[in-house]
């Protein structure tokens, strides 16, 4: 199993920008598919954004779709989320997911890794 570990959450207000990072060890070569998720308090965990490993397919939620940006670099073992236009329903931990058993899933149960998650909160 690989190991994930997600930096570069904070407090941020609503219109800013924020890139998170998932680095990954281990078994790396479970990496090919790989994910963001995102759990809002009180709320199940949803599907954010999918990318393969060459990086020439992704998948977005509805809700990001034209302000978040998903990229990997795969020479350091490191997927990114670029945030945009942040609001405060993006509020939430954001966890980074691997081992994907079917490339852009949204099912959270399709990945087998998982790191610990980061917290944003985006206010007024």
């Amino acid at each position: 199993q690989v190991q994930l570990v997600e930096s570069g959450g904070g407090l941020v207000q609503a219109g800013d920008s924020l890139t998170l990072s998932c680095a990954a060890s281990g078994r790396t070569s479970s990496t090919a598919h790989m994910a963001w998720f995102r759990q809002a308090p009180g709320k199940e965990r949803d599907f954010v954004a999918a990318i393969t490993w060459g990086s020439s397919s992704t998948n977005y939620a509805d809700s990001v779709e034209g302000r978040f940006i998903i990229s990997r670099d795969n020479a350091q073992n490191t997927m990114y989320l670029q945030m945009n236009s942040l609001k405060p329903e993006d509020t939430a931990v954001y966890y980074c997911a691997a081992d994907g058993t079917a490339w852009g899933s949204p099912r959270s149960d399709d990945y087998d890794s998982w790191g610990q998650g980061t917290q944003v909160t985006v206010s007024s």
